[in-house]
């Protein structure tokens, strides 16, 4: 936080480089525009805030991310609810679930940050949980940002300039399901974004390697191309990294998808448990790379906003943090 008064709720770190819990507010009320900024501002820092105990409906769930910025659709492929189209279901057997294919035997298998294959990837997610596991099931994040701070000097000269192809695309194998395709093959989108882009708030290098959606670098080989993005999704997801979370009914994650990656669980597909939860996302930028240059669209629309109007979000001062 970057602010001389002490906030008004409590922040407490649950890694060193990313992840706090935030107790004391009542997200079912509207906040006032000073504690919007604070929670905005510790979200920057910390790249992903957790609440508990928020026992929101799907009307006080769009409230609340209202108020920080403007929702897109509950998913720009496979669409929302029908009564809150900015609500997407995360369910443990959704459609997008059935185009996943053979579980890949790498370590990056899951890694993503939320629709890069977009020109203008969706900024900010938040999530709540409803029905879950007693075990199993957890989130993982990673700071892209200290990831980036982490290669070394060269590496990163090497690739600040570097541009990659992002692509929402079907699943190869006989494994995806019909639904699955012809909803993919029906909104395709393919992106060209930098490798480092910055970030628009905190103006920190951001190391946007998406694993899911990244599948080739520009001007590189294809040899050269799958050598470095294996590096550099090894290195992104380092446990040091890293937070990973244990959902509760009523429990909110709020994160910043400019600067971080997540991991979907895999383990609950081994169990018999039900996993339910709902996410609202809030628009972003397009993102700018280190040289000045915006990413570019080469397949699809740009992701819209919902109809309805929202307010603008908070202007963020600097909020870096030593990590």
């Amino acid at each position: 936080m970057t602010t001389d008064t002490a906030p008004s709720f409590a922040l407490e770190p649950l890694s060193v480089h990313l992840g706090a819990e935030i107790s004391g507010l009542d997200l079912r009320q509207p906040l006032p525009a000073a504690l919007r900024r604070e929670v905005w501002e510790a979200m920057l820092a910390w790249k992903v805030i957790f609440f508990r105990d928020q026992l929101l409906d799907h009307a006080q769930h769009v409230a609340f991310a209202r108020q920080f910025g403007d929702p897109t659709p509950g998913h720009v492929v496979f669409g929302g609810l029908q009564d809150f189209p900015e609500v997407y279901s995360i369910a443990k057997h959704r459609t997008a679930n059935s185009g996943s294919g053979q579980p890949l035997l790498r370590p990056w298998t899951g890694w993503h940050t939320d629709i890069t294959a977009a020109v203008n990837p969706p900024g900010v997610s938040i999530l709540r949980g409803d029905i879950l596991p007693p075990y199993g099931g957890d989130t993982q994040w990673t700071n892209l940002a200290v990831a980036y701070e982490a290669l070394s000097p060269p590496l990163r000269t090497f690739i600040d300039r570097l541009t990659g192809i992002h692509r929402f695309a079907p699943a190869s194998g006989r494994q995806a399901s019909p639904d699955y395709r012809d909803r993919v093959e029906d909104q395709t989108l393919v992106a060209e974004h930098p490798l480092v882009r910055l970030h628009p708030e905190t103006g920190e290098r951001i190391l946007y390697i998406s694993p899911g959606f990244l599948k080739s670098i520009v001007d590189l080989t294809p040899r050269e191309s799958q050598g470095l993005l294996e590096l550099l999704w090894e290195h992104a997801v380092r446990p040091e990294f890293t937070v990973r979370f244990q959902w509760a009914s009523g429990s909110v994650a709020m994160w910043d998808n400019r600067s971080t990656a997540h991991l979907a669980p895999r383990d609950i597909f081994a169990t018999d448990f039900d996993r339910q939860l709902w996410r609202v996302t809030l628009g972003g930028e397009i993102p700018v790379g280190v040289d000045g240059v915006a990413s570019r669209a080469i397949a699809g629309a740009p992701i819209p906003a919902s109809r309805a109007g929202g307010a603008s979000a908070p202007v963020a001062v600097d909020s870096r943090r030593d990590a």
